[in-house]
């Protein structure tokens, strides 16, 4: 952890703003960093910058978005919104522009003495500026070279795993080391409510949580795949939901119907999802945001993993057995076609890895 100017005194940071725009996985690695700073600035005012569709991470829905802290927005004080891909595409019109400025008007007025960039992407580092924090911290090397022409600290990380890495930008602001903390997530119990009433009307009590989605094809395993997994596990009395996403009804129905029905497919909003992890004892799926969230809350998690490298992305902080084979190579490219490499990832082998996580033995 080396910065590359010398650093501002941390004792002078009252207020800090977090930026970690998107998506759902990477907020959630980036939770750990900003309870670092929390515990670090126990008085200070600690903001975040999101996506809007991200928001419900830091924040249940009918909580307000700045005051004082509670278990439904427990780390940070204040959130503050942008919706990108809305703005893009109406970028024409003055709605979009009176919001841009109504945003930037509020960032602003706070009056930051810091920002630290945990995204490392020109958008991210560019609105960090923005805040105009005269402090901002960011990668040496971010996932955009460019980006880190707008930092004035920038922090040479050394570890592999992307949670490590935000912790090392977290400890240059802090100015000494410090203990990587688990995520901390808002309760919000009418979600907690809401999952128990499905659960008992569905009538499943021990249950794992299958997710055949992911960000992009490449990182999807087949989606029949997890029906046949899911058909052993109920052999065993374990129940199978099928998580899905916008955008993934059909590979959950593909996965629901070759289960034979054994497992249920179900949609839940980002409240609901945290509830019903929390309760799961088993998480089978790929490289996505619900699996890192599994993983924060320390849930056994079967991971399979394509084209992204589980050293820096995999599953953080939980017990987990990480399939992937040699054939699938390092890259964040979105490809939409199967990667090769997941594909040889068979059924019986992530059964072996699903009953090695619950303590069974094969039936």
């Amino acid at each position: 952890m080396t910065a590359s100017d010398s650093p501002t005194s941390s004792a002078a940071f009252q207020r800090i703003l977090i930026v970690r725009l998107s998506s759902m996985g990477d907020v959630i690695h980036a939770l750990p960093a900003a309870a670092m700073l929390r515990a670090a600035f126990p008085h200070a005012t600690i903001g975040w910058l999101i996506e809007e569709r991200w928001a419900e991470l830091l924040c249940t829905l009918p909580t307000p978005r700045s005051g004082a802290r509670s278990a439904q927005r427990p780390l940070v004080d204040i959130i503050h919104t942008v919706s990108l891909k809305r703005w893009r595409s109406s970028l024409l019109s003055n709605q979009t522009w009176e919001r841009i400025a109504a945003g930037l008007s509020d960032l602003r007025a706070v009056g930051y003495d810091v920002a630290i960039d945990l995204q490392g992407a020109m958008r991210s580092a560019i609105l960090a500026r923005w805040s105009r924090a005269p402090v901002v911290y960011g990668a040496a090397q971010p996932r955009e070279n460019l980006a880190s022409m707008w930092y004035t600290r920038k922090v040479i990380t050394q570890s592999t795993h992307v949670i490590e890495q935000y912790a090392e930008l977290a400890e240059a602001l802090i100015g000494r080391t410090a203990t990587i903390p688990s995520a901390v997530f808002p309760y919000d119990p009418l979600a907690e409510e809401a999952v128990d009433r499905r659960l008992r009307k569905s009538g499943i009590t021990e249950f794992a949580i299958l997710n055949p989605g992911a960000g992009w094809g490449a990182k999807q395993w087949p989606a029949g795949r997890y029906g046949e997994v899911a058909k052993v596990l109920a052999q065993s009395g374990l129940k199978s939901i099928i998580n899905f996403g916008p955008g993934e009804e059909t590979l959950a129905r593909a996965a629901e119907s070759t289960s034979d029905h054994t497992a249920e497919a179900l949609s839940f909003s980002i409240s609901e999802l945290m509830a019903l992890v929390r309760r799961a004892r088993l998480f089978i799926g790929g490289d996505t945001g619900p699996l890192h969230l599994a993983a924060a809350l320390a849930v056994p998690v079967a991971a399979i993993y394509g084209p992204t490298d589980p050293a820096r992305n995999g599953p953080f902080g939980t017990r987990s057995i990480v399939l992937r084979h040699p054939k699938s190579p390092n890259t964040l490219s979105h490809h939409t076609q199967p990667d090769p490499g997941i594909l040889e990832i068979t059924s019986d082998a992530v059964i072996a890895a699903a009953q090695q996580l619950l303590g069974v033995g094969r039936g």
